[in-house]
């Protein structure tokens, strides 16, 4: 078998999968935590005011990564949906039901700084905005993903309707992206373009990408912590799983009893 075919294949099984990624997460957590630090402080502290927008520009610093990771996560969880219904791969399940809470949680952060930021520059915290409203949708979507899930007892059919909904909600995926393209909006056009030349110095740059690096990190660990949770109750009455239930417990009993 090919090397990398192999290496899926291993990780596709929750007890290796288990296994590596307790391995990967103190790491990613520090690294989200050391990038989100140096990004927070040269937005807030070593960037210089905007001068249109004054001080109030640096809530991008929050915003616009929290608005890559709403799009991000949901491309995350539907294409684990899409390896979950078409191969029924457990992991890519877990992977998917996971990715939604912290897809949404980002999701939120967006539309509640949005509104924080928007109520100086446009006079109001709200408007029926084009890249506002399928902001929104994309939260709606993610909150539908969630309480498919929960509702139906069967885990395994549960994550597998729920992401039938997830693939359902990528359409507005290109909505939320170009909707400043499509539409005469409020909402300022791109600033940011990774292909190309961006309309913003270079001493606010670095720490906005620096805090994109601390969101997706922070998010694949948030994830992976995540999934190996929902795996021990999935593989409840698998040997691995009774293996690290007795390696985790007492092994006299009297040192339950301190």
């Amino acid at each position: 078998m090919n090397p990398l075919l192999l290496w899926f294949h291993k990780m596709g099984s929750p007890p290796t999968f288990y296994r590596v990624a307790g391995l990967w997460l103190p790491w990613l957590y520090a690294l989200a935590l050391v990038a989100g630090a140096a990004g927070l402080y040269g937005g807030l502290f070593v960037a210089p005011a905007d001068y249109q927008q004054g001080e109030s520009f640096r809530m991008i610093y929050v915003h616009v990564p929290c608005a890559w990771m709403g799009l991000f996560g949901y491309i995350f969880m539907a294409a684990n949906g899409f390896i979950a219904l078409v191969w029924r791969i457990k992991l890519s399940e877990t992977l998917a039901m996971a990715a939604a809470p912290v897809g949404a949680a980002f999701t939120f952060i967006t539309l509640v700084s949005g509104s924080l930021w928007g109520k100086p520059m446009w006079g109001t915290w709200w408007t029926w905005d084009a890249r506002l409203t399928s902001e929104l949708v994309l939260l709606f979507l993610y909150l539908g993903v969630i309480g498919l899930y929960n509702a139906i007892e069967d885990t395994r059919q549960a994550a597998r309707a729920a992401a039938f909904l997830a693939l359902i909600g990528v359409v507005n995926l290109p909505v939320v992206h170009y909707s400043v393209v499509w539409w005469n909006t409020l909402h300022q056009a791109q600033t940011v373009n990774l292909m190309g030349q961006s309309k913003i110095s270079g001493s606010m740059l670095w720490p906005l990408l620096t805090m994109a690096l601390a969101t997706h990190v922070y998010f694949f660990a948030s994830v992976l912590a995540r999934a190996r949770a929902m795996l021990l109750g999935l593989e409840s009455g698998k040997d691995w799983v009774r293996v690290l239930a007795q390696g985790a417990a007492p092994s006299h009993p009297e040192a339950a009893h301190g």
